[in-house]
């Protein structure tokens, strides 16, 4: 991991795992003069996620004025038992529960992929953040992939990073199972 100390591997990184995730889940156009919840209800991909936000009431704040990074999954990326879960969590308005797993997949500020790498060297190929539930979410690297490991051990893969907000960023990824789990 000392090789990304260089800013030109870091650019060069940056650049792939752009070209990458574009690959992986289209270009997903999004308003920067918008919030987290105006895009993503807007994204037409994030229907599950939106439906979840707005039972657990945290809408006001992916709405408001404070910074935050949002793990999102797309709703191609929530296998049939999280989706089934999901859909009954929402139906039943279980708040409590949504907000925890909703909570797994925020961070309070804004934490761009280049913030991410750059923790990423500093911490010799690994950082940790905290998430809105107090949990912590390792970050390594897998190839030009940017992995997040939850404390199970389960992971997630940023697919589509940087999709800036007026209020944040949203990094969409490629599972929410592991996220949701529950200890």
């Amino acid at each position: 991991m000392k090789l990304l100390k260089s800013p030109l591997l870091v650019l060069l990184t940056l650049t792939m795992l752009s070209v990458n995730a574009q690959k992986k889940n289209g270009n997903i156009k999004m308003d920067p003069e918008k919030s987290i919840l105006k895009n993503a209800e807007n994204s037409g991909n994030h229907e599950l996620l939106i439906a979840a936000v707005h039972v657990s009431e945290l809408d006001a704040l992916l709405d408001g004025e404070a910074q935050f990074t949002v793990f999102a999954p797309s709703d191609i990326n929530f296998d049939s038992s999280t989706k089934a879960r999901i859909v009954d969590l929402v139906r039943t308005k279980n708040k409590k529960e949504i907000q925890s797993i909703l909570g797994y997949h925020i961070i309070a500020g804004k934490l761009s992929a280049s913030k991410i790498l750059k923790a990423l060297c500093s911490g010799e190929g690994s950082a940790r953040f905290t998430t809105l539930t107090g949990d912590t979410l390792t970050a390594t690297m897998k190839g030009i992939d940017i992995i997040l490991t939850d404390k199970f051990g389960n992971q997630s893969v940023i697919t589509k990073a940087d999709a800036n907000q007026c209020n944040g960023v949203i990094h969409v990824i490629d599972s929410v199972s592991h996220l949701a789990s529950k200890a």
